[in-house]
């Protein structure tokens, strides 16, 4: 997901006609040098307050201090919990990552991190690579023998996911069985003997909301193929949903409630995903937890300042829940704009 700031120029003595293009996190436009000087003392006010800052402090009038830019929140990943509630020891690790782009992520060591963390199954989303292009580094991983991969039919380089797993799944299969949506290569379900494993990377609304349309049809029949699965066998879903659900969910909720991620037609189908009879884990275990993000923008220095979004989940069937040891969103973790999340539960 893009986020983009204007920079403002000071005033000169004379006024030329001057066209910029502006994309602010799904908003693409002209402006003229009129216009952006009378926005330029609202400017002023909302950096550091929304998610367009720039990470410059306004120019201080004269004779007042500059007021000095507020330490960043930052979130610090508990220690593990390695029991349920009712005391049975986790016996299942699955990771999720958001790698945007996965050769790049190889090339940054995002393979050692995964090493480190040993996780029984990794799930991977945003790959935006064709599985003849894959890296040896990671088609050769001796700890996952079982590896599968999914792609876009159309666009190379966008989109994609994978999994990959210790132990070898019972069944898997690709896709929602919608032809409009499977193109996109954005889903795999791996079954297990207990439970279905499904990876996601949900459409992103777009620029502009372009897509919005399209992602609130793919929420009603994403929800439709979860809730079958469901019937037949508990699942978690993992991956990339790209919505922060509650105000809780985003450092500047105010700024956002008509971006891609937080309008309130996307949080109303992660409401009626829920309602269907799913639970978000970090949620259920951190329901006052505010600051904890799994998505940062490269720019403005949005990482360093924790201004972020909670985009990447562990969504559970409620007849999984008392397996549920916990849910780790591991933020210190580099590589992608993302940072990977693990789940511990008992199966």
């Amino acid at each position: 997901m893009t986020r983009s700031s204007a920079f403002l120029f000071p005033a000169a003595t004379r006024v030329y006609s001057c066209v910029r293009v502006v994309c602010i996190r799904g908003v693409c436009g002209i402006r003229t040098s009129e216009s952006m000087s009378k926005r330029a003392k609202k400017n002023e006010q909302e950096a550091g307050d929304g998610d367009h800052d720039n990470g410059t402090a306004p120019a201080a009038k004269k004779g007042k201090k500059v007021k000095e830019p507020e330490a960043p929140i930052l979130y610090s990943d508990p220690p593990d919990k390695m029991n349920s509630k009712d005391g049975r020891a986790a016996n299942m690790k699955i990771t999720s990552w958001n790698v945007d782009g996965l050769r790049a992520w190889v090339k940054k060591k995002g393979l050692d991190w995964v090493r480190d963390e040993a996780p029984d199954v990794l799930c991977l989303q945003e790959t935006k690579c064709a599985e003849k292009s894959l890296p040896d580094e990671i088609t050769s991983m001796p700890e996952f023998p079982h590896k599968y991969w999914a792609g876009s039919d159309e666009k190379e380089g966008y989109s994609g996911v994978a999994m990959l797993c210790k132990t070898e799944p019972l069944k898997v299969t690709y896709g929602i069985g919608k032809e409009e949506h499977d193109k996109e290569g954005r889903v795999i379900t791996a079954e297990f003997p207990t439970f279905f494993l499904v990876t996601a990377y949900v459409p992103n609304s777009g620029r502009g909301l372009v897509r919005l349309d399209y992602r609130k049809t793919w929420d009603v029949e994403f929800k439709a193929y979860l809730s079958d699965l469901d019937k037949r066998k508990p699942l978690v879903l993992c991956g990339d949903l790209n919505v922060a659900h509650e105000e809780i969910d985003l450092k500047n909720s105010k700024g956002n409630k008509k971006n891609a991620g937080f309008t309130a037609e996307e949080r109303e189908g992660f409401n009626q995903l829920l309602a269907a009879g799913f639970t978000d884990s970090f949620r259920e275990l951190y329901p006052e937890q505010a600051n904890a993000y799994t998505f940062w923008t490269y720019m403005m220095n949005s990482r360093s300042k924790n201004v972020g979004w909670r985009l990447d989940y562990f969504v559970l069937s409620s007849a999984l829940l008392p397996g549920l040891c916990d849910s780790k969103i591991r933020n210190q973790a580099m590589g992608s704009d993302h940072c990977p999340i693990t789940l511990h539960m008992v199966v």
